[in-house]
C-alpha cells in the first residue's frame, strides 16, 4: 500500500513542477481519441514546443491546490493537460504555438476539446485560447521583422556594390574616348605646350612695339610744339596787313 502512495505523490509533485515551470498550460479532454490519434496530437504539440500529458483529476487537483489555483471546474471528465515546454531542436516553445497546435488538430478531430487553461496562473477560457491560436508565432513574427530590416540593408549593399562598379565603367569609357568631351588626347599634350611656349615668346615682340610707339609720341609733341612756334608768325602778318590796309 505504501508504494502505490508513493507514486501519487511523485506524480502531484511532477504536476506542481510543470504548472510552476511552464506558465502555459491549456486542459483538455480527449474521449474518443484513439492511440494513433493521442499519438498524432503528441506529435504535432512536440513539434510545436509542447508536452502532452495524461493525469487523473484527482491529483492534479491536489496539485493546483498546493499553487492556489482555481481550475476544479475543468477537471471533469478524462483530462490531459498540454504544457509549453521545448522544441526538439531545444529551442523554447511558446503559447500561441501550442493553442495553435490545439486548434488545428481539433478541427480535424472533433473528438478532442479544448476546456480553458492557465497563462501566467491567470485563467483563460476557451474563446481566448482560440484568439490565441490566431496570433503570428514569435518564430514568424522574427522573421518578419529581420526580413523588413535586411530588405533596405540589402537593398544598400547593392547600391554600394554597384557604385565602384558604375565608376569603373565610367573610368573605362573616358580612356577609350580619349579624355573628357573637349579635352585633347594624352599625346598632344605636349604640342598645346609648345603653343603656348611660343605664344609667351611672341609677348616681349608686343612690348617692343609697345616702346616703339611710345618713343614716336614725343616726335609727335615736338610737331606740336612748331605748330605752337608759328601761331604768333601767323597773327603778326595777319595784323600787319590790317594797318596797312587802314593807312590806305
Amino acid at each position: 500500500m505504501g508504494e502505490p502512495r508513493a507514486e501519487k505523490v511523485a506524480v502531484v509533485d511532477e504536476v506542481r513542477e510543470k504548472f510552476s515551470t511552464s506558465g502555459t498550460a491549456i486542459l483538455t479532454e480527449y474521449r474518443g481519441l484513439d492511440v494513433p490519434a493521442l499519438a498524432e496530437l503528441r506529435k504535432a504539440l512536440r513539434e510545436a514546443g509542447g508536452e502532452y500529458k495524461v493525469y487523473k483529476n484527482t491529483l492534479v487537483r491536489l496539485a493546483v491546490g498546493d499553487l492556489g489555483l482555481e481550475m476544479e471546474d475543468l477537471l471533469t471528465g478524462p483530462t490531459a493537460i498540454a504544457f509549453v515546454g521545448d522544441r526538439p531542436d531545444g529551442s523554447a516553445g511558446d503559447p500561441v504555438s501550442i493553442a495553435k497546435a490545439l486548434k488545428d488538430f481539433a478541427k480535424a478531430n472533433e473528438s478532442l476539446i479544448i476546456k480553458g487553461g492557465l497563462l501566467d496562473e491567470q485563467r483563460l477560457t476557451v474563446e481566448e485560447i482560440l484568439a490565441l491560436a490566431e496570433i503570428v508565432p514569435r518564430e514568424e513574427l522574427l522573421a518578419m521583422l529581420a526580413g523588413a530590416m535586411a530588405a533596405p540593408m540589402q537593398q544598400f549593399a547593392a547600391l554600394l556594390n554597384a557604385l565602384p562598379q558604375n565608376m569603373a565603367y565610367a573610368l573605362q569609357a573616358l580612356i577609350d574616348d580619349g579624355g573628357a568631351p573637349g579635352a585633347p588626347a594624352s599625346g598632344e599634350a605636349p604640342v598645346a605646350d609648345e603653343a603656348d611656349a611660343e605664344v609667351a615668346d611672341e609677348a616681349p615682340a608686343a612690348d617692343e612695339a609697345d616702346a616703339e610707339v611710345a618713343d614716336e609720341a614725343p616726335a609727335a609733341d615736338e610737331a606740336d610744339a612748331e605748330v605752337a612756334d608759328e601761331a604768333p608768325a601767323a597773327d603778326e602778318a595777319t595784323d600787319t596787313e590790317i594797318d596797312n590796309e587802314e593807312e590806305e
